[in-house]
């Protein structure tokens, strides 16, 4: 028999809204600065109004949304100075993860770094050609790939420490729809060759270069004041 989200549990409903409305956040379909309203976001997302309240004091906690008091909740701002601040964290975690992750990688984790680099090449392929209906799998696939180099750090601590800081640093990538063409493809197959040489010195300074790049590329959209 199909189950209806009326029929499921209230906390795998709720953690289904959370989840809806986080990536939503995250991938920029909620704008910066939009309201959150209950009874509009109840019907978006087949949540109780008290369910989502909670959702949005989650959300919240991880500064992915405002609370305002009186006037309700509304999608966190986004700002330079924020962009270069999640810029640095994720480069402070995603340096410290390489170096163990590096040291401790098997065959098992060398094959999932080349399968995430291969997801990921295609779709940057598919972008220098000017396909770009598929923005939202391309940062997914960046995502998983950054996610593979650090996956053998030891400390799932760590790792999702940086997959919450990567998410925010991806919100601004979305937001600014920035896509680097060669010069991102080239520094992702860098940090592929370097993670199969267990090469950790390298590998931090093509991702220094990485991130700094995709923030001064953000910057430069004007999209991002």
């Amino acid at each position: 028999m199909l189950m209806t989200s009326a029929d499921l549990p209230i906390e795998t409903t709720g953690e289904n809204a959370y989840r809806r409305i986080r990536a939503d956040i995250v991938f920029g379909r909620l704008a910066p600065g939009q309201k959150l309203r209950l009874e509009r976001l109840k019907d978006d997302y087949g949540a109780s109004v008290s369910t989502l309240r909670e959702i949005l004091n989650r959300l919240s906690s991880e500064r992915l949304v405002t609370a305002e008091g009186q006037r309700g909740f509304e999608v966190a701002a986004v700002s330079i100075a924020n962009l270069k601040e999640v810029a640095a964290l994720r480069m402070l975690l995603e340096e410290h993860a390489l170096e163990h992750s590096f040291v401790a990688g098997d065959m098992e984790w060398e094959g999932r770094v080349v399968a995430a680099h291969h997801k990921l090449a295609v779709m940057e392929r598919r972008m220098k050609a000017g396909d770009r209906s598929e923005t939202e799998l391309w940062k997914r696939y960046d995502w998983e790939f950054h996610q593979a180099l650090i996956s053998a750090c030891g400390s799932r601590e760590l790792m999702e420490t940086h997959a919450a800081v990567f998410d925010k640093y991806l919100r601004y990538q979305m937001i600014a729809l920035s896509f680097r063409g060669d010069i991102a493809a080239g520094e992702h197959k860098a940090l592929l060759d370097a993670a199969l040489d267990r090469d950790a010195v390298t590998a931090k300074s093509v991702l220094a270069r990485h991130v700094e790049g995709g923030v001064e590329h953000a910057l430069a959209t004007g999209t991002i004041g």
